[in-house]
Protein backbone atom coordinates (compact mmCIF):
# COMPACT_ATOMS: atom_id res chain seq x y z
CA UNK A 1 0.00 0.00 0.00
CA UNK A 2 1.47 3.31 -1.07
CA UNK A 3 1.19 6.58 0.82
CA UNK A 4 -1.06 8.06 -1.88
CA UNK A 5 -3.48 5.19 -1.42
CA UNK A 6 -3.49 5.72 2.34
CA UNK A 7 -4.33 9.42 1.96
CA UNK A 8 -7.44 8.52 -0.06
CA UNK A 9 -8.88 6.42 2.77
CA UNK A 10 -11.32 7.79 5.32
CA UNK A 11 -10.60 7.66 9.05
CA UNK A 12 -12.81 4.62 9.58
CA UNK A 13 -11.24 2.79 6.64
CA UNK A 14 -7.79 3.43 8.11
CA UNK A 15 -8.87 1.95 11.45
CA UNK A 16 -10.35 -1.12 9.75
CA UNK A 17 -7.25 -1.61 7.61
CA UNK A 18 -4.93 -1.33 10.63
CA UNK A 19 -6.97 -3.96 12.46
CA UNK A 20 -6.95 -6.24 9.43
CA UNK A 21 -3.18 -5.94 8.95
CA UNK A 22 -2.47 -6.50 12.65
CA UNK A 23 -4.56 -9.67 12.52
CA UNK A 24 -2.72 -10.78 9.39
CA UNK A 25 0.62 -10.17 11.12
CA UNK A 26 -0.53 -12.21 14.11
CA UNK A 27 -1.65 -15.04 11.83
CA UNK A 28 1.75 -15.03 10.12
CA UNK A 29 3.52 -15.26 13.48
CA UNK A 30 1.34 -18.22 14.46
CA UNK A 31 2.00 -19.81 11.10
CA UNK A 32 5.78 -19.60 11.61
CA UNK A 33 5.41 -21.68 14.77
CA UNK A 34 3.22 -24.34 13.22
CA UNK A 35 4.71 -24.51 9.72
CA UNK A 36 7.16 -22.88 7.39
CA UNK A 37 5.99 -19.71 5.64
CA UNK A 38 6.71 -19.18 1.96
CA UNK A 39 7.56 -15.48 1.97
CA UNK A 40 9.23 -14.17 5.15
CA UNK A 41 9.42 -10.67 3.65
CA UNK A 42 5.68 -10.35 4.31
CA UNK A 43 6.47 -9.41 7.91
CA UNK A 44 8.38 -6.32 6.84
CA UNK A 45 5.78 -5.30 4.26
CA UNK A 46 2.88 -5.61 6.69
CA UNK A 47 4.71 -3.72 9.45
CA UNK A 48 5.49 -0.87 7.03
CA UNK A 49 1.87 -0.71 5.87
CA UNK A 50 0.69 -0.53 9.49
CA UNK A 51 3.20 2.26 10.15
CA UNK A 52 2.00 4.22 7.09
CA UNK A 53 -1.61 3.93 8.20
CA UNK A 54 -0.87 4.95 11.79
CA UNK A 55 1.27 7.87 10.62
CA UNK A 56 -1.54 9.18 8.42
CA UNK A 57 -4.05 8.77 11.26
CA UNK A 58 -1.79 10.73 13.63
CA UNK A 59 -1.18 13.43 11.02
CA UNK A 60 -4.92 13.89 10.56
CA UNK A 61 -5.48 14.14 14.31
CA UNK A 62 -2.71 16.72 14.67
CA UNK A 63 -4.09 18.71 11.74
CA UNK A 64 -7.55 18.66 13.29
CA UNK A 65 -6.16 19.86 16.66
CA UNK A 66 -4.15 22.62 15.01
CA UNK A 67 -7.15 23.98 13.15
CA UNK A 68 -9.40 23.92 16.22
Amino acid sequence: MKAAEVRKLTGEEIDVEVSRLQRKLYDLRVQTVTEKIEDPSQFKKIRKDIARLKTERTARLNKKKASA
